[in-house]
């Protein structure tokens, strides 16, 4: 069962119908951020269909998230790296709602774990998950509606890729191809009334994720070396795909937004310290 949240003291910025009418479609939308991004594109007027391979979960966010804001959201299970589901999630949507005005490309997986250790079928699972899934999802959309109705496609992706980090290259390789792939269709999409965007968030502080991949060792200099002095939250990200999807942001196509308090600026970034580090040693045993 999902354990998400719902937040309780959310601060309108944008009036409150903005996306009255409107649906939007997010995979991964059960849990983290995927949950929170639909729940504020609700708080706004929007539907949604929250889509991921757990029908479980997804039923039980779909309640909390409908509760909480009064709209629609439809749950659908679906596996990002099987085009076949995929077609008949996205029709199933549309049968639905008749209409998908807003992609999220959410769905992704990551664990920490040096190159040297990486399998060729971890590195090949993980790019199925968030490249080749990114480019499943967006296409059925485009194919199904976007093409003759246009739309907005946002992929949430990561500033892993930005210098490089340590473990992850993996997940780096994946959001790049993303990032790359964005701009492409950005030009392809674009006379058929399609934007195309990436939102990637660094360290957020209220997410598995986080837990996951190190959270608990961010100290008080880490902190103090963000130009904006704390990590990100789940309500940040879901800020800005808002901005993005509304109609303040249509000049904003084939680029991506780094959402993460000027972070990737600062941090140290130090591979030899990583490597000599606990953890490193850690996860090298795995």
């Amino acid at each position: 069962m999902s354990d998400e949240a719902v937040l309780t003291d959310y601060k309108y910025v944008f009036q409150k119908d903005i996306f009255k009418g409107k649906v939007a479609f997010v995979t991964g939308g059960g849990t983290g951020i995927g949950f929170t991004i639909a729940e504020i594109l609700m708080r706004h007027g929007c539907d949604t269909i929250i889509a991921s391979r757990r029908l479980d979960v997804l039923k039980n966010a779909a309640e909390k998230l409908s509760r909480a804001t009064g709209q629609r959201c439809l749950p659908i299970q679906m596996d990002v790296r099987k085009p076949e589901a995929i077609t008949k999630a996205v029709e199933e949507a549309l049968g639905h709602f008749r209409r998908i005005d807003i992609l999220i490309n959410n769905a992704a997986g990551n664990f920490l774990c040096p190159a040297e250790n990486l399998s060729f079928n971890a590195f090949k699972t993980v790019m199925e998950i968030d490249a080749h899934g990114t480019f499943n999802v967006s296409k059925a959309v485009f194919d199904k509606y976007m093409k003759n109705s246009g739309g907005v496609i946002i992929n949430i992706t990561a500033t892993l890729s930005v210098r490089g980090a340590a473990l992850q290259t993996h997940a780096g390789t994946a959001k790049a191809a993303i990032e790359a792939m964005t701009k492409h269709l950005a030009v392809e999409w674009g006379p058929n009334g399609v934007r195309m965007m990436c939102v990637a968030p660094g360290p957020i502080a209220d997410t598995e994720g986080m837990r996951r991949l190190g959270g608990n060792r961010i100290t008080d200099d880490f902190l103090k070396s963000i130009p904006v002095q704390r990590l990100g939250r789940r309500e940040d990200i879901g800020n800005a795909v808002l901005y993005i999807a509304s109609s303040a942001g249509e000049l904003l196509t084939g680029t991506t937004v780094i959402a993460d308090g000027g972070a990737w600026l600062t941090s140290e970034n130090n591979f030899w310290r990583i490597k000599n580090s606990p953890l490193y040693k850690q996860i090298s045993k795995m």
